[in-house]
């Protein structure tokens, strides 16, 4: 059965484009246009995630998820906002939701987020023992990884870092979405961190081999997997 997820944003043409892009990725969408309707909407049907514009006509974002929340539903809610600061993020978060999306931002990356909160929904994260790209290996069990059969000693901030990355292999990952990922950031602390710990996870992944599985994706973020 698809999964359902209800849009609420008021402008038109993102709307348009965000369900357009969930659709072709299989997914049902409900949209509203306004919070009344997209509440109503929210607490009267199944959903199994909602994304959520923060300034909404009739009643705003943030008064739309304090009532789903009243509610007692515990449906995951992205807020999706053109609102940046770090207080932004921290008040969208403490309001009730799960996960908050600065505009403009790409597809690629409201998709893995959605994926994300809909496996973690699930409850299917947990259940994988190891992970895998090309002979690269990491076991979540025993906290090891090899590459080739040779095996690699990684910090724990690295093998965070590597394992979010093969969570989401073959797909282009954002700065964005490895502050909040990796380094539970919700907001860009200014500094090199992300580069610093590449460079590190880089040397220790592809050294001595011939095919690279890290890659820079220029004015994008990073991306794991092969030369394609």
């Amino acid at each position: 059965m698809s999964q359902k997820i209800l849009l609420i944003e008021d402008d038109a043409a993102t709307a348009a484009y965000i369900a357009k892009g969930l659709m072709q990725e299989g997914y049902v969408v409900d949209r509203a246009d306004n919070g009344r309707d997209g509440l109503f909407l929210a607490t009267e049907a199944t959903h199994d995630i909602v994304i959520l514009d923060r300034m909404l006509p009739g009643l705003d974002g943030m008064a739309v998820l304090g009532a789903i929340r009243a509610a007692g539903m515990e449906t995951p809610v992205i807020i999706l906002s053109a609102l940046g600061t770090a207080d932004d993020r921290v008040t969208g978060l403490n309001g009730g939701s799960d996960d908050y999306l600065v505009k403009p931002f790409a597809f690629a990356e409201l998709l893995a987020r959605v994926r994300l909160l809909l496996r973690r929904r699930q409850g299917t994260g947990g259940q994988e023992t190891a992970l895998r790209c090309e002979d690269l290996e990491m076991d979540l069990l025993s906290r090891k990884v090899k590459r080739a059969g040779r095996a690699i000693d990684l910090q724990p901030r690295e093998f965070r870092l590597l394992e979010y990355m093969l969570r989401h292999k073959d797909q282009v990952v954002t700065r964005t979405m490895l502050l909040e990922g990796v380094w539970d950031y919700h907001f860009d602390p200014g500094t090199n961190v992300i580069d610093v710990h590449i460079s590190r996870l880089r040397k220790k992944v592809d050294e001595r081999q011939d095919r690279p599985l890290i890659h820079t994706v220029r004015g994008a973020g990073y991306r794991l997997g092969p030369v394609v």
